[in-house]
């Protein structure tokens, strides 16, 4: 008798238990197909898109933020028409027609309507300036500055209308591995594209080209971030939406390598324009060679560093008449080792040392002339634009 009512007990809880569980998966099923239900809703309404993960969200608000301060900028130039061979037996001239012949980008640095760009971008002294706004609008614009020793130049838009700006970070905080946003006009279509990626590397030195003329950039900012034609002189920004460079060039035999000029530079180019009315840079006046294990075996040199004073391709002078170098009584063949007590080397070049001073400074060279250490003063000299 126990048993059987043991036994009935035991059935009982397990028939309890069941239904139970039941109710509960019911519910939470009704539940899984109520989720399922809105989703799909959600998906077939036409509501704006709605960003679910925190970095994209920042990204998007950096990109609408600052589009309205980033522009195109068209080139304008007198080009003569073909004329027919009748009409060149009887001395007519080719008449001259005002073309758009290349674009880029720029973004607005004050209220009053001042672009900071690419040099090469607008290096055309002849030439009319045109720019379009993110919502369209267009302008006359005049160059005001362009720096050739860092491919940056300075244009104001011809207006008197307020412009909306940008915020300029410091390059200076830069870490390899953070997130950054390229804006620019894409392939010179007259529209803002952005791309996004990481800064890949700091500290580079390239050789960059537009076709024509060939340029050493020192000390520029490496990212993965797409910079195509036409993104020159566009913002490379953070994701707090401040600029920290001007993108100004990509890899040709690379993908995914662009490189960017830190915006610490420009703003020392307009503190410059601002103190002097112009770009005045540091000058020491020598023409060199940065040493590396190569140049050394080649030349059977005594070191494999430093900056070997030489003359140039076409016979130019090593060391400029009139200059701080030859003041300092620097000679051709002198390997400058060390300026201020930094070594100078193919990671650290003298171009790039120098710029961290200003024209009066006073310095020490540390110098290898026919295998003795010398010590050198200099005050350095000046170079406008």
């Amino acid at each position: 008798m126990n048993k059987r009512i043991t036994s009935f007990f035991i059935l009982l809880s397990i028939f309890l238990l069941s239904l139970t569980l039941g109710v509960l998966l019911s519910d939470n099923v009704k539940k899984i197909f109520d989720t399922e239900a809105e989703l799909l809703l959600i998906e077939d309404n036409d509501e704006k898109y709605q960003p679910f993960l925190s970095h994209e969200e920042t990204v998007i608000s950096v990109v609408e933020n600052v589009s309205p301060a980033v522009v195109s900028i068209v080139v304008k130039t007198d080009i003569a028409s073909n004329l027919s061979e009748f009409d060149r037996f009887f001395g007519l001239r080719s008449p001259r027609q005002r073309q758009e012949i290349s674009g880029g980008t720029g973004f607005i640095i004050s209220d009053d309507g001042t672009i900071l760009t690419n040099r090469h971008v607008v290096e055309n002294e002849n030439a009319k300036y045109l720019v379009f706004t993110n919502d369209g609008s267009k302008f006359e614009a005049k160059v005001l500055a362009r720096d050739p020793i860092n491919d940056l130049a300075i244009i104001k838009i011809e207006s008197d209308k307020p412009f909306a700006t940008v915020k300029l970070g410091d390059s200076d905080k830069i870490r390899i591995g953070q997130s950054v946003v390229a804006i620019g006009n894409s392939l010179g279509e007259f529209r803002n594209t952005v791309s996004v990626g990481v800064v890949s590397g700091l500290g580079r030195s390239i050789s960059a080209t537009d076709g024509r003329t060939v340029q050493v950039l020192e000390d520029v900012i490496q990212t993965d971030a797409a910079i195509n034609r036409g993104n020159s002189g566009g913002p490379l920004l953070n994701l707090r939406g401040e600029v920290i460079g001007i993108n100004t060039a990509m890899a040709l035999d690379a993908q995914n390598i662009g490189f960017s000029i830190p915006i610490n530079k420009a703003k020392r180019m307009m503190k410059s324009i601002e103190t002097y009315g112009e770009i005045v840079y540091p000058f020491l006046g020598v023409r060199y060679i940065i040493l590396n294990e190569s140049i050394q075996q080649e030349n059977n040199l005594s070191v494999n560093y430093g900056a070997w004073v030489k003359r140039g391709n076409q016979g130019e002078r090593g060391v400029e008449l009139n200059s701080a170098a030859e003041d300092a009584g620097l000679q051709e063949g002198d390997i400058i080792l060390e300026f201020n007590s930094q070594r100078i080397d193919k990671f650290n070049s003298l171009a790039k040392i120098i710029m961290k001073y200003y024209p009066g400074d006073e310095i020490v060279l540390t110098v290898l002339r026919n295998g003795n250490k010398l010590t050198l003063n200099a005050v350095l000299g000046e170079r406008r634009f």
